[in-house]
């Protein structure tokens, strides 16, 4: 199984690479955005590690049973041959309507077909208002391209 685009990546490609996991992500759908990855990825996430697909299934099963209307931007920071590294935000709630955002950096390595085998995550949350969130969209679909980014919105 090939995920164009593949590695070596270029700025342009990584960048693309950088969308479509966000788009992956943003549809909270974790047999989905399991396929991106090989079927031995190892993660690191906080302080939690998992090993698979089916563990990454589980993990985002988790995660989003927890984390409510969750909006999820990224944003390339670095790219070499094989290997992205991108900083990103989202907002969510929680079961007892408390709003989050949530900052984190993740490196991230690639197979020659374009499947990660190693994602490293740092992870921060905040509490916020709701009056303080900065992610709009209709959750139903990925952010719209007119949407503004981490740099444009400061963060």
């Amino acid at each position: 199984m090939s995920r164009p685009p593949l590695p070596p990546f270029t700025e342009a490609t990584a960048i693309q690479k950088v969308r479509a996991a966000e788009d992956a992500w943003n549809t909270c759908d974790p047999e989905r955005i399991s396929l991106a990855y090989s079927e031995d990825s190892w993660w690191r996430n906080r302080t939690t590690f998992v090993r698979g697909r089916t563990e990454i299934v589980e993990f985002l099963t988790d995660k989003w049973d927890r984390e409510l209307d969750y909006r999820l931007i990224k944003e390339l920071w670095a790219h070499t041959g094989d290997v992205i590294a991108v900083r990103f935000a989202y907002e969510y709630r929680d079961v007892t309507g408390q709003w989050f955002r949530a900052y984190g950096n993740e490196n991230w390595h690639f197979d020659k077909d374009g499947l990660m085998t190693h994602r490293h995550a740092s992870i921060n949350d905040v509490a916020i208002t709701e009056s303080d969130r900065k992610f709009f969209w209709d959750a139903s679909g990925p952010r719209p391209a007119d949407h503004a980014g981490l740099s444009d919105l400061g963060l």
